[in-house]
């Protein structure tokens, strides 16, 4: 009889004890606000500090207060939905933690490209899914125009792109990319003066070759201003458009735009898909 009476006043006393300790809990969150917010970046990219400093200020605008706000008051589901309606993240997960500071851990969409199109500018990933282009994500990629369609998409360029960005050389001189269709992707050097048709996204190693060749055995001698386009799309050659000159000698006015074929650069042709 003994025995079982202690027990009941065991129980009683942990009931009680539980309930003081929910009632001060409860008591403590409505007394004390939110101390913070700490964003993690599940998947580390060079990017980090961008995405981490581009989630504080989209929470900065969140609708209600968050930081010194109550922490029964904080819905973190909510919190979640605010943050997953940008395109900038594949998956958002917030918790309220022990020291009271609300735990954002995002995994943002990397972006690809960085596309404008008609007016517009927009982000790809390596799969081809849109990602808003928002300032307070920026971030340093790539960068290509042109007009798109179901059949010719940003995400064909990609190999070009990232035959590119892998080059040391070209990663350097190519400074942005105008896609007029899938067999016309025109790069436009930093040097400015003339663009590379490089064709469609095959040969790329060849086609890298054939362009080094021109600038190593042709420039130096023709000049950087003289033609405006250098096409190396073709198989074993280069085919340049020379400049639109316009001279005057006692009243006549002289040029064309010449096309010339590849016997006219025989150095090129000989050696364009040559290491």
């Amino acid at each position: 009889m003994g025995k079982t009476i202690f027990k009941w006043l065991i129980l009683i006393f942990l009931f009680a004890y539980v309930t003081l300790v929910t009632v001060w809990a409860h008591g403590e969150a409505r007394r004390h606000g939110c101390q913070g917010i700490e964003v993690v970046i599940a998947q580390s990219t060079t990017a980090d500090t961008i995405t981490r400093n581009g989630v504080l200020d989209e929470l900065s605008r969140y609708p209600l207060r968050i930081v010194g706000a109550p922490v029964e008051s904080l819905n973190t589901l909510d919190v979640e939905r605010y943050l997953s309606r940008f395109s900038n993240f594949e998956e958002v997960n917030c918790i309220l933690q022990t020291d009271r500071k609300l735990r954002v851990t995002v995994i943002p969409m990397i972006p690809a490209l960085r596309v404008f199109e008609d007016g517009k500018s927009y982000y790809i990933n390596k799969d081809g899914k849109q990602i808003e282009s928002k300032a307070n994500f920026f971030v340093d990629v790539p960068i290509v125009s042109g007009s798109f369609n179901e059949t010719f998409t940003p995400r064909h360029l990609l190999p070009v792109t990232r035959f590119i960005a892998t080059d040391p050389i070209l990663s350097k001189l190519i400074g942005m990319i105008e896609a007029k269709d899938a067999d016309n992707i025109i790069l436009v050097p930093r040097i400015h003066g003339h663009v590379v048709n490089f064709g469609d996204t095959t040969r790329l190693a060849e086609k890298r070759r054939a362009l080094l060749t021109v600038y190593r055995k042709v420039m130096p001698y023709k000049g950087w201003a003289e033609y405006d386009t250098i096409s190396v799309k073709f198989s074993g050659q280069v085919v340049a458009t020379r400049r639109k000159k316009d001279r005057t000698n006692h009243g006549g006015d002289y040029g064309d735009d010449i096309a010339l074929e590849e016997a006219t650069l025989p150095q090129v042709a000989a050696v364009g898909v040559a290491n």
